[in-house]
């Protein structure tokens, strides 16, 4: 999801991007219970065997709760936070009863996939290519990964706070059209954390780095120029 921004923000700052467990090259979902925990100490450890002390730590989604986790668990590692297209707050009854049926669901194999995975998270104009891209990378997930990361994404607890007591620099990235985590979401993190800035993508859903790259990437290298 990250490749159209790698060549622009490379130029900048080094970029890693790791597969989570479950997805791509990560290691599978194991019998553990659901945690983003495992998923955050996997971040960690590969930022050790890299030999990175502290990192700008920032993801998509899921992959802003993962950086939310290692924020409050080990904001010594932390050097500023990106979030896009996510929230810090826990999920309500609506949300934890959709997280329910969807892993249900998972664990008979039924899982949406391609377009049809795709099509609730862009934005209507989002071009075919992208689409295809992104549908490419949702057609091989496994169920059981989905079924996992539903769990866990269930039960994650409320990081409001930590992000509100947090003093290291924060970028807030957000699709215009994004209906998972809309902007009034995004706006609410931004204000919540005393160094934080936000970006409102326009015409773009809720994966923003693979829907606008080029104006994700100006976002994230101006933050990088003015807070780094």
């Amino acid at each position: 999801m990250f490749d159209a921004i790698r060549p622009a923000v490379a130029a900048r700052t080094r970029l890693l991007t790791p597969d989570l467990r479950g997805f791509g090259d990560g290691a599978p979902v194991s019998d553990e219970t659901p945690d983003l925990t495992v998923l955050a100490d996997d971040v960690l450890a590969g930022l050790d065997a890299a030999g990175i002390a502290r990192a700008i730590v920032g993801g998509v989604s899921m992959g802003g709760y993962v950086a939310l986790n290692l924020l409050r668990r080990h904001p010594d590692r932390i050097a500023g936070l990106v979030l896009a297209d996510t929230r810090s707050g826990a999920d309500d009854e609506a949300a934890l009863d959709r997280r329910r049926a969807v892993a249900e669901r998972a664990d008979r194999g039924d899982i949406a996939t391609g377009p049809d995975a795709i099509a609730p998270l862009v934005a209507d104009t989002v071009s075919d290519l992208v689409r295809a891209d992104l549908a490419a990378i949702a057609g091989v997930v496994p169920a059981a990964t989905v079924a996992w990361g539903q769990r866990a994404m269930a039960a994650r607890p409320d990081t409001t706070a930590v992000l509100a007591a947090t003093t290291v620099p924060v970028l807030v990235v957000v699709g215009e059209k994004d209906v998972i985590t809309p902007p009034t979401v995004a706006r609410e993190m931004a204000a919540t954390a005393p160094e934080a800035e936000l970006v409102e993508l326009a015409g773009v859903g809720h994966l923003s780095p693979a829907e606008d790259p080029v104006g994700f990437a100006d976002a994230l290298i101006g933050w990088l120029s003015r807070r780094f």
